[in-house]
């Protein structure tokens, strides 16, 4: 395992943000080609340029009709925010219209970078509105947005509290001084898996290797992400290689595995989000998937960074360029980098917060969760995770295409 020698968080962050990382499953076949011919034009890549700001068109920014309707469009992943189980509100969101009177929109229709691009990407392309004015997008796919002209530059005297985004956040390769985005979220991906069916079929209730996830008697019951830097990356760590720094040889080998696995039967499924409700009835025993969702799945499931390494990336608030509620979105911004309004998220959705002062804030909130590794890691748990190669438009295509043919797309 490579070791950092930065601070603890920032050592790590800053790498994960400046490799264009992806949280998501990458585009599905019928797509792929046409997305990333698209990144390869923009120069956006696996990362995007080392000065993508300057180089961004200028988007032909919406009419801004904040001030006369009330309301912001808010696009999300899910699990992603903080929830009321028994009434189905979002506190936060509720506590915001009632000091803003803004009304919030809020649906969880980002499922996948790439699959949600595809879905507005004809209207942003010919400057109609897609009914929404916040949108959350890995690194990557946020820089892709950057570079063609897709993305609103923020008005910061409209967010003040963009003050408060941690050092280690800043300065990003894809978007240096911040005009464009606000991180929401940093995860890893992780090993995840229901306790009780574990110890019934490997005689154990924790997963530490993949060892164990490719054991037979888990044949048929395994998940793994849809996001080819996440699954990829666990696999080259487990075989040895560095997922930050690797060849073409050891990605091929990492292919060979994961395809072995997926001919076997070991794998039954490769997934986005839709793996949460595998796990939730059984039909799956052990995943790899994303840390926080394990969390909310709550204590009878567990979560680990394998003994080999885990992977990092982040995900980015940031307003299309067609939105029409700019000002109502930036004001949803600054409202979540209050300090304790983001840990009263994190303490929820159990993912890094990108907000300095939230770990003071939590103290009141949870104070159990303030040496959480898991929403504030230390240098040990970092350690123990790789941010992803940055990869040139021609790599992202070709080890897309050699992912997706592996799943059988």
């Amino acid at each position: 395992m490579t070791k950092r020698p930065l601070s603890p968080q920032a050592a790590a962050i800053v790498r994960l943000q400046q490799a264009g990382l992806s949280r998501r499953r990458l585009l599905q076949a019928a797509g792929i080609t046409g997305v990333a011919v698209t990144a390869a034009a923009c120069g956006a890549g696996g990362g995007g340029s080392s000065d993508s700001s300057s180089a961004a068109p200028s988007p032909t920014q919406a009419t801004d009709l904040s001030d006369t309707e009330k309301f912001v469009n808010w696009a999300n992943w899910p699990l992603y925010i903080d929830v009321n189980d028994e009434t189905g509100e979002y506190p936060t969101l509720k506590a915001f219209t009632e000091a803003t009177g803004i009304t919030v929109n809020y649906t969880e229709d980002v499922n996948d970078n790439n699959e949600f691009f595809a879905k507005v990407r004809a209207q942003l392309e010919s400057g109609q509105p897609i009914d929404r004015d916040i949108v959350v997008l890995t690194d990557w796919m946020a820089a892709l947005w950057i570079q063609s002209g897709h993305a609103a530059l923020l008005d910061k005297a409209n967010i003040p509290n963009a003050a408060n985004l941690a050092p280690a956040y800043q300065g990003v390769s894809f978007d240096p001084n911040r005009d464009y985005t606000l991180p929401w979220f940093s995860g890893f991906g992780a090993l995840g898996w229901n306790k009780a069916l574990l110890q019934e079929t490997l005689g154990t209730d924790t997963l530490t290797s993949l060892d164990q996830l490719w054991d037979p008697k888990l044949k048929g019951r395994i998940t793994v992400l849809s996001e080819m830097r996440d699954t990829m990356g666990i696999i080259m760590a487990w075989q040895g290689a560095d997922p930050s720094n690797f060849t073409d040889e050891q990605f091929q080998a990492a292919i060979a595995a994961f395809q072995g696995q997926i001919d076997s039967g070991q794998i039954r499924q490769v997934a986005g989000n839709d793996y949460v409700a595998a796990l939730e009835t059984g039909d799956v025993i052990a995943v790899i998937g994303w840390s926080g969702d394990m969390f909310q799945l709550g204590e009878e499931f567990g979560v680990g960074l394998p003994e080999t390494g885990g992977m990092l990336w982040t995900d980015n608030m940031l307003i299309p360029s067609v939105a029409q509620h700019k000002k109502n979105a930036e004001a949803v911004m600054n409202y979540y980098y209050d300090p304790v309004v983001a840990a009263e998220v994190a303490a929820y959705v159990q993912y890094v917060s990108p907000v300095q002062g939230a770990k003071e804030a939590m103290a009141n909130i949870d104070p159990a969760l303030v040496d959480n590794q898991w929403i504030f890691p230390d240098q040990a748990t970092l350690d123990n995770s790789y941010v992803f190669m940055t990869l040139t438009p021609e790599q992202d295509v070709a080890y897309q295409r050699e992912f997706q043919k592996a799943i059988g797309m």
